[in-house]
């Protein structure tokens, strides 16, 4: 299999926030040849607002990973960088969703996977870093771009780039 441009998301609000994105980052480039990284972002925590400020960021990549394999990639790596299952959209150690695999659109129901991430377009969190590497990229659920889905945002958004 030739390979895939790939965006992944990556967030994370309890430990060492820094050094759980950077042993993921780590983790992915056994199989995700990395070529773009954003900026890291903090963010209050969206959904369950009761829990710690969450550091994002995406990540852009080439794989030759089929998107379930992807998937079962990114789990298990979940898994053996300490994330333990917890409450839906609650804290976490380590968070890693694939928000774009090439052009494809995607929905299985077994692995549960959609792709592109059905809630990409509401999500400052997502959508300020991914812009930052992608902004002309098409979200093709709603047919505009990542920057012009960012700039709907404005800029009142509850994000931050992060200083460390």
């Amino acid at each position: 299999m030739s390979s895939v441009t790939v965006y992944l998301a990556l967030g994370t609000n309890l430990g060492d926030r820094l050094g759980n994105i950077q042993g993921a980052l780590e983790a992915l480039e056994s199989q995700v040849t990395l070529t773009a990284i954003s900026p890291i972002y903090e963010t209050a925590a969206m959904y369950v607002e009761d829990q710690p400020d969450f550091l994002n960021l995406v990540v852009a990549g080439q794989t030759a990973l089929s998107p379930e394999a992807l998937l079962t990639l990114v789990k298990t790596l979940e898994v053996e960088l300490g994330r333990t299952p917890s409450k839906r959209f609650g804290p976490r150690l380590i968070d890693i969703d694939i928000l774009f695999y090439g052009d494809q659109q995607l929905k299985l129901t077994e692995p549960d996977l959609e792709i592109p991430h059905p809630r990409l377009h509401e999500r400052a969190f997502v959508l300020f870093p991914l812009a930052d590497i992608a902004s002309s990229l098409l979200y093709p659920v709603t047919g505009q771009t990542i920057g012009d889905l960012r700039s709907a945002l404005g800029h009142d958004s509850g994000i931050w780039k992060y200083a460390g």
